[in-house]
């Protein structure tokens, strides 16, 4: 794959299939925030955490949808936090402390004041490490069948019953996709 194309990837879901088995992405929904020759990053929306962003990054609760907590990105630096968020489209230029990653959506410094970039922001969420893959190992694994690629909509950043998106986003595709949506954690079981 060139690295044009593998560029495509960015923005786009990165969605367990049922036959992905490893804990850490066991029907997870990831937003793939970045995806070149040198690897793929991204974040896990399905995985809210118990702790509240009050607790670990005052002032910073009032931008987060509902639930209001961290979500576990993703197993690499868990114990730093990530805050992604989309602009709103009536901003006139980028704020300090946010980085286009892509369309209006980036990567918040949570270092930077809260009113710098409060009135830009229209959705976000603080995210407990991230998920990161290294050069040709999310293609590979693509092509193993353990994910496939889907299209994001807006609200899948802040949906407000995350546990849930990852059947969500099974049924909006319809046919036999949106069968995968059903499909038991323990296909003995069905």
């Amino acid at each position: 794959m060139s690295p044009h194309t593998a560029r495509w990837w960015s923005g786009q879901l990165l969605v367990a299939t049922p036959a992905l088995a490893d804990p850490n992405f066991q029907r997870s929904v990831i937003l793939l925030l970045d995806h070149d020759e040198d690897g793929a990053l991204g974040v896990a929306l399905d995985r809210p955490l118990d702790q509240p962003v009050a607790e670990v990054l005052p002032g910073w609760e009032g931008l987060v949808g509902t639930p209001s907590c961290l979500f576990a990105g993703g197993p690499v630096s868990s114990g730093s936090a990530l805050g992604v968020a989309v602009l709103d489209p009536a901003t006139p230029a980028a704020p300090l402390g946010w980085r286009r990653m892509f369309g209006d959506t980036g990567l918040v410094d949570l270092d930077t004041p809260v009113p710098v970039v409060a009135d830009a922001i229209l959705a976000m969420r603080v995210f407990a490490g991230y998920s990161g893959w290294g050069p040709g190992q999310l293609e590979g694994e693509v092509a193993e069948g353990a994910w496939v690629l889907l299209p994001a909509v807006p609200g899948d950043l802040v949906s407000a019953d995350p546990t849930c998106l990852w059947q969500a986003v099974w049924r909006r595709q319809g046919g036999w996709l949106g069968l995968l949506a059903d499909f038991p954690d323990d296909p003995a079981h069905n």
